[in-house]
């Protein structure tokens, strides 16, 4: 079941650059338009050209006056990488729900020696600080096992809409309006498999 109203939805997109986070962004903007809704959306900050973190905000409602989602307002926090969960973590309202792929990017703060990335135990802590309502999503791993570890948005994507009680056909749709035709087997495909995790995890 859903924890939010069914008159609106907050959703933040999160991730480092090079996942996609703009492009699953834009397509639960679409989707949000094709069942209806007003829709706004903001790239709140975002270095996708420098390996750093990307996060994209998307709102739906029967009225939206901005595209900003206030601090403890987001509904459902979609991470592609589990660090950026917790940097994002305070867009999330109590009990809010979060999509997170297990997969690790350490950052280049890390990755020069300057800093320590958090073990899984400080970053699961984090996020049960916040809500029970926590799905690790093995997006990279599906998407890997189907030829191609960046499909793994979509399988997230695939998750969420599950999570949503949508049927499948508006997400196709915009899959199939996106994604190049020669991608486009493989992320139908990813889309099934984060849909398929998601009912058989529950």
């Amino acid at each position: 079941m859903t924890a939010f109203s069914p008159s609106s939805l907050n959703i933040v997109l999160t991730g480092v650059g090079g996942q996609g986070t703009i492009l699953a962004s834009s397509m639960v903007a679409e989707v949000g338009m094709a069942l209806g809704y007003q829709v706004k959306k903001a790239e709140v900050h975002g270095m996708s050209q420098r390996g750093g973190s990307v996060v994209s905000q998307v709102r739906w409602g029967k009225e939206v006056f901005s595209p900003i989602i206030p601090p403890g307002e987001a509904d459902v926090l979609v991470a592609f990488e589990k660090l950026e969960a917790v940097r994002a973590l305070g867009y999330l309202r109590p009990e809010g729900a979060v999509f997170a792929d297990p997969h690790e990017i350490p950052p280049i703060t890390v990755s020069s020696g300057d800093d320590l990335y958090p073990d899984d135990d400080a970053i699961q802590a984090a996020l049960a600080q916040k809500t029970s309502q926590v799905y690790w999503v093995p997006g990279v791993d599906l998407a890997e096992a189907l030829g191609n570890a960046k499909a793994a948005n979509v399988v997230l994507l695939g998750a969420l809409s599950a999570w949503l009680g949508h049927a499948p056909e508006r997400w196709l749709e915009v899959i199939r309006r996106r994604v190049p035709a020669k991608y486009l087997e493989l992320n139908e495909r990813a889309f099934w498999q984060g849909r398929e995790w998601f009912t058989s995890s529950i």
